[in-house]
């Protein structure tokens, strides 16, 4: 197992890529701090199946756009379950809308939610994984944060300020043998909570013929797939990459 005797840290775990980041590192061998902000019966639900994979799962719930909430959960994971060697930040929002149109209320929230989390969660988790000599940090992007698109400065600002910070942190925490490292989705097989985000999708559905024409792989992505990209960056067989980016999108960013 390759992340036997490792616990990781998963924020938005109740659903979608942050379940299947749960069950895969669980399938793994890793002990597991779960967080979400709500959804607490989904949470329940993936921490039972995760123990039926034998290891131990502790659930933190709160909302880690908050600092002080952010702390709690680490703190909370490391009382319970004694360390954090692996953290996944994977809360955001992706409202998509033209700039004109954002109002200032909107951009504060989508930068609270996409990019501040990290940074607290990042802070409260370096002092065990310095101390310990090992970590790994994984961040979660997407498409934006590398490319600009029309109707998508809030999320392609924040996300482009998270990698950012996830360089800043490679660099820094390299001599103490902590990895902090991005993966990028691309369009993804996941449920959407809020259809209206996307209006790119309500004349061409996700995922039908006309979408995925426009991917080179004629796919969409799967959350197995992504959760397989940070099984990657959270094992020993990434141990020389850091600061880096995996850009799991069927090669949709090359066009």
């Amino acid at each position: 197992m390759r992340l036997q005797g490792k616990t990781a840290l998963i924020t938005g775990a109740s659903r979608n890529i942050g379940r299947q980041v749960a069950l895969t590192f669980a399938r793994e061998g890793a002990d597991l701090v779960l967080n979400t902000r709500q959804s607490l019966k989904e949470l329940e639900e993936l921490a039972a199946q995760c123990r039926e994979l034998g290891v131990n799962t502790h659930l933190a719930m709160g909302d880690v756009s908050d600092p002080n909430t952010a702390a709690g959960v680490v703190e909370q994971g490391i009382a319970a379950l004694g360390k954090v060697d692996i953290l996944v930040s994977n809360v955001a929002i992706r409202p998509h809308k033209p700039i004109l149109e954002i109002s200032n209320e909107e951009w504060q929230q989508v930068m609270e939610i996409n990019l501040f989390p990290a940074f607290y969660l990042i802070k409260a988790v370096l002092p065990g994984m310095m101390e310990r000599r090992s970590g790994s940090i994984i961040a979660m992007g997407g498409q934006s944060a590398i490319t600009g698109r029309p109707d998508t400065a809030l999320v392609t600002t924040a996300k482009t300020g998270l990698l950012g910070l996830i360089r800043a942190v490679a660099a820094e925490m390299a001599p103490y043998n902590i990895r902090a490292n991005m993966v990028n989705p691309g369009s993804t097989d996941t449920t959407r909570a809020h259809p209206e985000w996307y209006p790119e999708f309500q004349d061409v559905a996700r995922g039908s013929d006309s979408h995925v024409a426009s991917i080179p792989m004629r796919r969409q992505g799967t959350v197995h797939d992504i959760a397989e990209a940070c099984l990657f960056f959270a094992s020993d067989e990434s141990g020389y990459i850091t600061g880096d980016r995996l850009n799991v999108m069927g090669g949709r960013y090359i066009f």
